[in-house]
């Protein structure tokens, strides 16, 4: 980077670009900006123009929103894994960005994110908030949503069938005897979250069953409110017989609180799960759980985009994924 350049580049002289480098007090706040716009636009190219611009390969841009516990996330690391595994097959380099909800506008009108430099972009999850989408879009780079559906929109778009899974897992308690049913749901900002809760509740409504709102809880998917969650439900003068939790880390933590308290499960009250996590199987109890594609939707989310990208796609592609009830040792007939 030459300070001739970045001179040109912010139609300043030379000294000027000297003084600011060296943080010189005597620059005018106006110049001062000029020069250092121009060293992020300079610097910004050096970064993404040499594998794009030669055409070397293909870049596609994961954005992961930001939640508490991400790194620990059983979600994000198996769609990490779905991605990366499809991306090296194909040799797509992956830049992957986690997303603050309130600082959007950062990244979002970044050069880095113009068709000249990135070829498509997939989105790990929208969490509540369309409008990063929506400026996506408005710059016409290809992108593929995952865990989300879009009836009307024209959104690409891979989706777990979250409700129908909460309709099967319901379903399956009542089989059992349990009239008595609660729920510790996920963020209801999260389209999983919404889904499952509605499978939920049009289940407990068909099969005739009370549809109290103490037996709706919310543990947004983390385990400490999972926790209060479940001391509340144990709490109330007709504590439920069964309770579905919306992941297997709220469900672990549930397990806990009924042990804790003196319960045993299944004898004493049934918990169901969602995700089939591996750390469920270091459970004292084999957690009964619903199965879902979370790699494969990554690895497909790759594969569609690479084909919208080449034109081998049309678009909108809406594709949605089935999930299946492991049943393990968690539930137990009423009765």
């Amino acid at each position: 980077m030459k300070i001739s350049d970045i001179a040109k580049k912010a139609n300043v002289s030379s000294m000027v670009v000297s003084r600011v480098i060296h943080g010189a007090p005597n620059v005018k706040s106006r110049d001062r900006k000029k020069v250092e716009d121009a060293i992020k636009g300079i610097k910004l190219n050096a970064f993404v123009s040499p594998a794009i611009k030669r055409k070397t390969g293909k870049v596609f841009g994961l954005i992961v929103p930001q939640f508490e516990d991400i790194f620990h996330s059983f979600y994000a690391t198996k769609v990490i894994k779905g991605v990366v595994l499809a991306a090296s097959r194909l040799k797509i380099d992956i830049i992957i960005h986690i997303s603050e909800k309130q600082k959007h506008e950062d990244w979002l009108t970044s050069s880095a994110l113009s068709p000249e430099y990135i070829n498509g972009i997939l989105f790990a999850d929208i969490n509540g908030d369309r409008q990063q989408l929506k400026k996506i879009l408005a710059r016409k780079v290809p992108c593929m949503v995952l865990n989300n559906s879009f009836e009307k929109e024209p959104v690409n778009s891979i989706a777990i069938n979250n409700e129908k899974a909460a309709i099967n897992v319901i379903e399956y308690l009542v089989k059992l005897g349990h009239k008595n049913i609660a729920t510790i749901a996920g963020d209801l900002s999260t389209e999983s979250g919404k889904k499952r809760l509605e499978g939920f509740k049009s289940t407990i409504k068909s099969n005739g069953l009370r549809l109290s709102a103490n037996y709706i809880t919310v543990g947004h998917y983390l385990r400490s409110p999972a926790k209060k969650a479940m001391e509340h439900l144990l709490s109330l003068k007709e504590p439920p017989t069964a309770i579905f939790c919306a992941s297997d880390v709220m469900a672990m933590e549930a397990m806990d609180v009924a042990r804790n308290k003196g319960l045993k499960i299944p004898d004493d009250i049934s918990i169901v799960g969602f995700d089939d996590n591996p750390l469920c199987s270091y459970s004292p109890v084999a957690l009964t759980t619903v199965w879902q594609p979370i790699a494969e939707m990554g690895r497909m989310g790759v594969e569609l985009l690479n084909q919208i990208v080449t034109g081998k796609k049309k678009q909108p592609l809406k594709i949605l994924l089935e999930t299946k009830l492991i049943e393990r040792k968690s539930c137990a007939k009423l009765g």
